[in-house]
């Protein structure tokens, strides 16, 4: 797979740089707070909401640090309601960039206005926003956007197009349940795709549920979301099906049995993860014979590992999370390929192989897709034409969650908020996602499998090292090899 460096970070202008810069008309990626353009009809970060987070439609900066000048542009249309306008800016700005997913909702958006008057049907998306989480946002985005495109081009749902709103939590567990309210408070909002971390999800459980509103989370894997609410669904496998493909490989492939577990006490979805490889790998005669918190402040990696080893630990797992990915990180490294390691979709990062290089060589993690597995061809194929470049699995992800909703409206004449909980809650249902079908357990959960992947030499990322599937765990042959540009 292709990997997604980091967005370039806003420029700071005066405002005789921001003349001639607007003179030359060169794309920009800005903070349009810091243009010195208290007029605008654009709202910045500090303008939106004084509560943390950003709601938009196409006339609010959710990414302020990256963007072209035809997309500022168009944005300032779209908040006067000059939806044409809007429409072709946004256009030029996808030519000039054509894997940004805002600019893509934002321009499908405005061409929903000019078609059908505003009478789309709608549903909306939380995503952690810039400042959390840019590069996972904007993954989840492409999915979103990809759905939304698709079916639009297709005729619509039921002969209406799709518009998406867009929403901000920052994976805080104070906002999140703010965003769902907003969400919860517009009565055209028909269903929501999000939220991204476990713990920001559970936060919301109450608001969507008080609203009677669905929310299909592409990311959020911690079990305690099982049958929270009959509101609340995921389309990425439960941290119980990871970890019990992890404590098999482990028991069966590695033939080891005593593990350390490494996890971050501060997140959920660790803790989660944690527990359930324990119990998994207790139930097959094997034990975890120590715990590390990641979270601590005094945590030592190098101690840990000696300690461990005194134990007789003769396995690793990470159990990490993203806050707490560089420590887990320091392990591998430390570790020096002495004991194997297996660990959670958290690791599967591109830091990850630049980080780590030959001490993390054959490393498996647990996750929910990859791109060059046999069922993910005719996706990749779709998404690399779209966005000019390779997508992951938090990408798949979104696109599944916004197809169930998609399905869900379609087997709902009426277009209601019980309808879609009702079409979604059916056992027959099923929805055409990116790779397999979307379907679910009665307790919100996907039926779906874990894909494994190990950590390989390779040349398909720049660190010399890639992740690859287990059935592919060789390099691929050069027809399994992309040419196209990371969808950064």
């Amino acid at each position: 797979m292709k990997y997604f460096p980091a967005p370039l970070r806003p420029l700071s202008l005066n405002r005789r740089s921001l003349i001639l810069i607007f003179v030359a008309i060169i794309p920009i990626g800005i903070a349009l707070q810091r243009c010195g353009q208290s007029n605008s009809s654009i709202k910045s970060a500090s303008q939106i909401n004084l509560d943390g987070y950003r709601i938009s439609e196409g006339d609010v900066a959710l990414f302020p640090g990256d963007g072209t000048f035809a997309k500022v542009q168009g944005m300032e249309a779209y908040g006067k309601g000059d939806y044409t306008t809007a429409k072709k800016l946004f256009e030029q700005s996808l030519q000039q960039r054509p894997n940004d997913p805002e600019a893509l909702i934002y321009k499908n958006n405005a061409k929903n206005q000019i078609d059908n008057n505003g009478k789309s049907l709608k549903i909306a998306v939380s995503i952690p926003g810039e400042t959390a989480d840019s590069n996972g946002s904007r993954e989840i985005l492409r999915g979103v956007s990809q759905a939304q495109y698709e079916i639009n081009q297709s005729g619509g749902i039921n002969g209406r197009s799709l518009s998406i709103v867009i929403g901000t939590d920052n994976n805080d567990i104070t906002i999140a349940p703010k965003v769902a309210a907003s969400f919860v408070a517009q009565s055209e909002i028909l269903g929501v795709v999000g939220h991204v971390a476990s713990s920001a999800t559970l936060a919301t459980v109450e608001a969507y549920t008080k609203g009677e509103l669905v929310a299909i989370s592409p990311v959020s894997s911690a079990v305690q979301l099982s049958n929270k609410s009959p509101y609340i669904f995921r389309t990425v496998p439960s941290d119980s099906m990871a970890a019990r493909s992890l404590a098999d490989y482990t028991m069966k492939t590695l033939e080891r049995k005593k593990a350390i577990v490494y996890f971050n006490s501060e997140s959920d979805y660790s803790k989660s993860l944690k527990g359930e490889f324990s119990n998994a790998i207790s139930t097959q005669g094997g034990q975890v014979v120590a715990e590390y918190d990641l979270a601590v402040g005094n945590f030592d990696a190098q101690e840990s590992l000696k300690s461990a080893k005194q134990q007789g630990a003769d396995v690793i797992m990470l159990a990490s999370n993203t806050d707490s990915l560089d420590r887990a990180l320091q392990v591998v490294k430390l570790n020096k390929s002495q004991l194997p390691i297996v660990g959670g979709d958290d690791v599967y990062y591109p830091k990850t192989l630049e980080s780590t290089r030959a001490t993390g060589e054959n490393m498996v993690l647990a996750v929910p897709w990859h791109i060059l597995a046999n069922s993910s061809q005719a996706f990749a194929a779709r998404s690399r034409k779209l966005w000019g470049g390779d997508v992951n699995w938090r990408t798949v992800m979104a696109y599944d969650a916004t197809q169930a909703l998609i399905a869900a409206l379609q087997k709902n004449p009426n277009t209601t908020r019980k309808g879609v909980r009702d079409s979604l809650g059916t056992p027959a249902f099923s929805a055409v996602g990116g790779s397999s079908p979307v379907s679910f357990l009665g307790s919100g959960d996907r039926t779906s499998e874990i894909q494994l992947v190990k950590v390989v030499k390779g040349n398909r990322s720049a660190y010399g090292y890639d992740f690859m599937p287990i059935e592919l765990s060789s390099p691929p042959s050069k027809s399994e090899q992309s040419d196209s540009k990371p969808a950064n």
